[in-house]
């Protein structure tokens, strides 16, 4: 499991009601246990522990750890590297240590402010610790950059040591990303990853990270497959050197003589999802409606009433100056469309969505080798588009219905059939309902956020929109289709919360922008 999607899957528990405290809890209690199965297969008596911790969760394993050796009757040193503990659940557990005095347990706790104070230690000093476990609780999956001194001077004396050392999650000093080792890092006997075992562990192999050992700490699996808050760690961070259109530059095809405001929702949608500049390529009785919307989009008028494929050069010189492309919104159906959209599906090199009427067009021949493709079907639409494979596959309706959300078979069923249907193509799906499943070949995550008063017109294009900005903005096609299932779900349950069942797709695109800053 990849470091980002294990702090992801943490913070998404809250979203089912169970704190990251209680985790903590968990993970702590689980690693005391293990060290005391080690301790009884390795050693003939009593030993002492050293817990090294710095000051994110890692640490506040190791803090919770304390407690639970010490009531093994253990005795337990504390080495902190840094005494402002920067994560909060860490601090309650630091200060709950620092409470226990006058001291009835055997706990020692050495705030280590220098490279000195770690040398002067009494694990640094002596060569006698060979019946002496060592807990480097120090940074776990929290590495970033080059190592502090104080951090490196630590896991020097921790190598140097004779004692069993056992590493929390990941050894410290080894990328927890692809388990190599740029500097310097903690050599275990053991590591004891919680919920699942670290990509860099299993890339590093026993070699570097000693025996591994899993510990199962209470977070349901809902927690991984759910859509959260948490899932907007996914999101790029901007450099502060950025200029204009270094921020995703988003290209919308859509619209008609019937239609303005499916593209013009979707650019409101993406602008507010923070694309630098979007354009919108429609028909002449759908421009200047869409110019009024907004004077923040770029609209490339084409002659006629619907897009054909006497239009395909002017967008294609469009398609080569943008990141993004997202075709459909309000485009109609009539034969010129239909053969524009597929020529634009198979020619279209750069990330691209399809949604709306498009969906209903385009040759799924044309695109199931393109792993830089999302589509946004709600059921009817993803039936029509994977119509022949459905058949093949001898798919029924009825897989695709949950009557009941609570019943596992029903749930099962509904992600088994999509995962076989999809598997036929390389990109993700956002298939849009009461709950929005995004599944692509390996992976699918379920959406819960949302309400009915999303069945108001233009909510679908708002998400594609929104789609589109991300996928423009640097992020894969599954990480952008999850930010923005959940989000734009979230903004419909805002708008709830002020309109009622009042709220428009308009007033919906208002939020998108404070939701993805503060979730």
């Amino acid at each position: 499991m990849s470091p980002l999607d294990m702090k992801i899957t943490d913070i998404n528990c809250e979203c089912l009601g169970l704190s990251r405290l209680c985790l903590m809890e968990s993970a702590g209690k689980s690693l005391a246990e293990e060290v005391g199965k080690i301790a009884v297969y390795t050693f003939s008596k009593p030993v002492k522990v050293a817990i090294f911790t710095g000051s994110g969760g890692n640490g506040g394993d190791g803090f919770v750890a304390a407690r639970y050796l010490l009531n093994r009757g253990y005795e337990v040193d504390i080495y902190n590297l840094n005494p402002t503990i920067k994560d909060e659940n860490a601090r309650i557990n630091y200060e709950i240590l620092l409470s226990m005095k006058p001291r009835l347990s055997h706990l020692n706790i050495y705030n280590l402010d220098s490279v000195e104070d770690i040398e002067n230690t009494q694990i640094a000093q002596s060569e006698s610790f060979s019946e002496f476990i060592i807990i480097d609780a120090i940074l776990g999956t929290g590495i970033r950059g080059k190592l502090r001194p104080k951090v490196r001077k630590a896991i020097e004396v921790i190598n140097e040591s004779n004692g069993l050392t056992i590493s929390v999650d990941v050894p410290s000093g080894l990328n927890p990303e692809n388990g190599e080792i740029s500097d310097i890092a903690v050599d275990p006997e053991y590591t004891v990853s919680f919920h699942k075992i670290k990509d860099g562990v299993e890339l590093a192999g026993e070699e570097l990270t000693g025996g591994s050992v899993i510990c199962d700490i209470g977070i349901p699996i809902e927690a991984e497959y759910f859509t959260g808050i948490g899932d907007l760690l996914r999101l790029k961070n901007r450099s502060d050197a950025s200029h204009k259109g270094n921020n995703g530059k988003l290209l919308i095809v859509g619209g008609s003589k019937d239609y303005f405001g499916a593209p013009a929702i979707a650019g409101l949608s993406a602008i507010s999802a923070g694309a630098d500049l979007v354009y919108i390529a429609t028909p002449t009785p759908a421009a200047l409606p869409v110019k009024l919307t907004s004077p923040d989009f770029i609209v490339r008028e084409l002659e006629g009433d619907y897009l054909g494929l006497e239009h395909l050069d002017e967008i294609m010189d469009l398609v080569d100056s943008v990141d993004a492309v997202l075709i459909g919104p309000g485009a109609g159906r009539c034969e010129g469309t239909s053969k524009l959209f597929n020529v634009l599906a198979a020619k279209i090199k750069k990330p691209m969505v399809i949604d709306a009427d498009a969906l209903k067009e385009v040759d799924i021949n044309l695109v199931k080798n393109n792993e830089n493709l999302i589509l946004t079907p709600h059921l009817f639409e993803f039936k029509a588009f994977f119509d022949k494979v459905i058949k093949e596959l001898g798919i029924r309706s009825n897989d695709f219905k949950i009557a009941d959300a609570t019943n596992f078979n029903m749930v099962d069923g509904t992600v088994t059939a999509f995962q076989r249907i999809v598997r036929e193509i390389k990109g993700t799906v956002i298939i849009k309902g009461e709950y929005d499943f995004i599944v692509n070949r390996k992976r699918f995550k379920i959406n819960k956020t949302g309400n009915p008063g999303m069945t108001v017109g233009g909510t679908g294009d708002a998400l594609a929109g929104l789609t589109a900005s991300l996928f423009s903005q640097g992020l894969d096609a599954f990480d952008a289709s999850i930010v923005a299932a959940y989000v734009n779900g979230r903004a419909g349950d805002v708008a709830f919360e002020k309109d009622g069942y009042g709220f428009s797709a308009t007033d919906l695109t208002k939020n998108i922008g404070s939701i993805l800053l503060n979730g």
